[in-house]
């Protein structure tokens, strides 16, 4: 199974970006799939999470209201919708699957994309 992110880039604060990532070699359906994110000198962290039905779903308090996480299992994506865009939002987003496990914890996801920069300046 491949994950591959795109939909990065340089935008204003404020802005909105989305995010997909597609399943390639697997069935979506079949994975809980996530959005973390790295911020230079940091640790990845939890974004955003959905069922394998793509409901319910799970966001990080320092997201919550403003991205939104969806899945669209018939065209095997998944997407991140990222409105109100803050500087503090930059980092590399990584879209991450598993086919058992859900959750806000990294090792819980036995599949990774190797991400997609999204830069918000000020």
């Amino acid at each position: 199974v491949l994950l591959v992110e795109s939909g990065g880039g340089l935008v204003q604060a404020g802005s909105s970006m989305r995010l997909s990532c597609l399943v390639s070699g697997g069935t979506a359906s079949r994975f809980a799939m996530a959005w973390f994110r790295q911020a230079l000198g940091k640790e990845r962290e939890f974004v955003a999470s959905a069922h394998w039905t793509g409901s319910p779903t799970d966001y990080a308090d320092s997201v919550q209201g403003r991205f939104a996480i969806s899945k669209d299992n018939a065209k095997n994506m998944v997407h991140l919708q990222m409105d109100s865009l803050k500087p503090e939002d930059t980092a590399v987003y990584f879209c991450a699957a598993d086919p058992v496990r859900l959750g806000k914890a990294l090792e819980n996801y036995d599949y990774w994309g190797r991400g997609t920069q999204v830069t918000v300046s000020s």
